[in-house]
């Protein structure tokens, strides 16, 4: 695939790039991170632990198309960014996979996923997903998953299909810290998350040690739960969940749901289910 280490620049347009062997990104970094320009092209790969893109730098990409058949679409690790222009994304993440020798199971199941590993490939700090524009495509688990970081993730007129029906739209939430992401308790995410111009289903989770912001901008329609959840390691003071809808916006409920604080300048039809704001 294409690798990018040690802050180089590195520019691609229409290639094809394909990997079979398993932690085997078809778009990666590694420590040092630099910057990474795509146009145009095919990425795929069939490998286990294999994304179709790993950041642990800048990377922006245009008119690609993106898919994992056994594993995440994206990751992102730490201070580093993947920003999506009219690209076609899609991933197919396993639950159990071999690591060496041994069968691991997976932390949890997803198709971007968004963390800091603390292994020092990539610099602590505030990571960044944008996508506007093209399709999203996740066969198993949630579409989004947050864990032991803060970030930012807009996304604006993207088709959003999630084939897994207990699958989450986005959860924010902390780990078992089996795998040396935080400690177990303290580990939670923190996300900023904006749309516009949007359609999404799908419920939003978030645990009693994590944090969302969440903005549903014009145009935009969600039809989903926003639940708030015990971690049983830990609870953060900060937790919670705070929902902006602007002028234009319609939120449809599909279960009961829980906010933080609220600002309604559009529409919420509750169908029957209660709202629970906790802050007024």
């Amino acid at each position: 695939g294409l690798q990018t280490t040690g802050g180089a620049l590195t520019e691609a347009e229409n290639v094809t790039v394909s990997t079979a062997g398993n932690s085997s990104a078809a778009i990666r970094s590694d420590r040092g991170g630099g910057t990474v320009l795509v146009k145009g092209g095919t990425f795929r790969t069939e490998g286990y632990g294999s994304p179709a893109v790993y950041s642990t730098a800048d990377i922006s990409i245009e008119g690609a198309d993106l898919s994992a058949s056994r594993s995440e679409g994206a990751v992102i690790e730490g201070k580093n960014s993947i920003a999506l222009k009219n690209c076609r994304m899609e991933g197919n993440m396993v639950e159990t996979r071999l690591m060496g020798k041994e069968t691991i199971k997976e932390e949890n199941v997803h198709t971007v996923m968004i963390y800091q590993s603390m292994s020092g490939d990539a610099e602590e700090g505030t990571s960044a997903f944008s996508m506007e524009g093209g399709s999203l495509l996740s066969h198993k688990g949630d579409v989004f998953y947050v864990t032991n970081t803060d970030c930012t993730i807009q996304l604006d007129n993207v088709k959003i299909k999630n084939e897994d029906p207990a699958g989450a739209l986005i959860r924010i939430s902390g780990n078992s810290g089996s795998r040396g992401w935080g400690k177990a308790g303290a580990n939670g995410g923190k996300a900023r998350f904006t749309v516009q111009n949007q359609q999404m289903e799908g419920n939003i989770l978030v645990d009693s040690i994590s944090h969302l912001s969440m903005t549903l901008g014009k145009n935009s329609r969600w039809d989903g739960a926003l639940l708030q959840e015990t971690n049983d390691q830990g609870h953060d003071n900060d937790a919670g969940a705070d929902l902006t809808i602007e002028k234009g916006a319609t939120w449809t409920m599909t279960a009961d749901s829980t906010v933080t604080t609220l600002l309604n300048e559009g529409k919420i039809v509750t169908n029957g289910h209660t709202l629970t704001v906790l802050k007024k």
